[in-house]
């Protein structure tokens, strides 16, 4: 399990010594001088919360906001810690989370640095098409139950000939197909697994489900066999007859397609078997690519021994 890391940016060593002190219990504190050195932090800690002083560089709040506005950490909370200045703080400009006055660090960093982090939890990114949660909550989801030892079913699902369907008929028609496969997904994962499944949107025609291991098979069987009887409603009554459309490839050459399909990639996770989300969704994504080359939809379950997210 990779630690939740609580990331302090300050150029102040006793600074350091308090909130080491003051936040060791909410996470791991590991310590920069300076903000671009942060970044190093993207994929190999589990960040919980980036701590800035605010007066450690000039360009501190410059670089704040370029880390604020990467997707990868556009989610994790940001307090910034403040120097008493007769100039206010426009916070317009400042894509920080919380703040707090450096003469109050003793008494009120904790209490601050784990409002932060409760009310990030609580934000729910969503894809704005299918309202479900998107990338973040997503590997939210993944994480916690790697970090909890709870064994889940993950399953990645892409549809097939969706680029074909989105020329000939549009984006509109093509955005009702990603809303109807996101209501089967969520209705079918509430409907057969344990209430502790979920759904989410990763973009474009993926999508990512989480269930327990029992029944994923069952639920991915449902899924297929719904969106197979339903997609082919959307196509106009001609292609619906001849049983596929004619479109463009990518390099703009006319050829036959067939319907629509889905393609559901799945990896068991078993205790110990990962410490890393993109661990789960590299295998996960894995199986999905050898499930799409056989035709129609069909799902692919890894069945092989996993330790530390290597398949043996």
């Amino acid at each position: 399990m990779i630690a939740p890391t609580i990331l302090v940016v300050t150029d102040f060593p006793a600074t350091l010594s308090l909130l080491e002190k003051e936040l060791g219990d909410i996470g791991e504190v590991k310590h920069v001088k300076h903000l671009d050195s942060a970044f190093e932090f993207l994929y190999s800690e589990n960040l919980r919360l980036v701590v800035v002083d605010m007066a450690e560089k000039k360009d501190a709040i410059s670089l704040l906001n370029t880390f604020k506005e990467d997707p990868l950490f556009g989610a994790v909370p940001v307090l910034v810690i403040l120097d008493k200045s007769p100039v206010p703080v426009n916070w317009n400009d400042v894509y920080a989370d919380d703040y707090i006055w450096r003469q109050d660090l003793g008494q009120d960093v904790k209490a601050r640095a784990q409002l932060a982090v409760a009310r990030a939890k609580r934000v729910v990114e969503v894809n704005p098409l299918t309202r479900l949660p998107g990338n973040t909550a997503i590997n939210r989801q993944i994480q916690s139950r790697i970090d909890n030892r709870q064994p889940f079913a993950l399953s990645y699902a892409d549809l097939d000939y969706f680029k074909p369907f989105n020329d000939k008929y549009g984006f509109s028609r093509g955005d009702e197909v990603l809303k109807i496969t996101s209501r089967l997904i969520l209705n079918i994962v509430r409907s057969n697994g344990t209430g502790d499944g979920f759904a989410g949107h990763i973009g474009g025609d993926d999508f990512i489900f989480i269930t327990d291991i029992a029944s994923a098979e069952g639920i991915c069987r449902d899924i297929i066999t719904a969106f197979d009887d339903i997609i082919p409603t959307f196509y106009d009554p001609s292609d619906r007859a001849n049983g596929y459309i004619e479109s463009q490839n990518r390099e703009g050459i006319t050829q036959r397609f067939s319907f629509i399909s889905i393609t559901i990639g799945v990896v068991h996770v078993k205790e110990h078997a990962f410490t890393h989300c993109g661990q789960v969704t590299g295998i996960a994504s894995e199986m999905k690519s050898f499930g799409k080359k056989k035709a129609g939809s069909c799902y692919k379950i890894n069945r092989r021994h996993i330790t530390g997210g290597v398949i043996q």
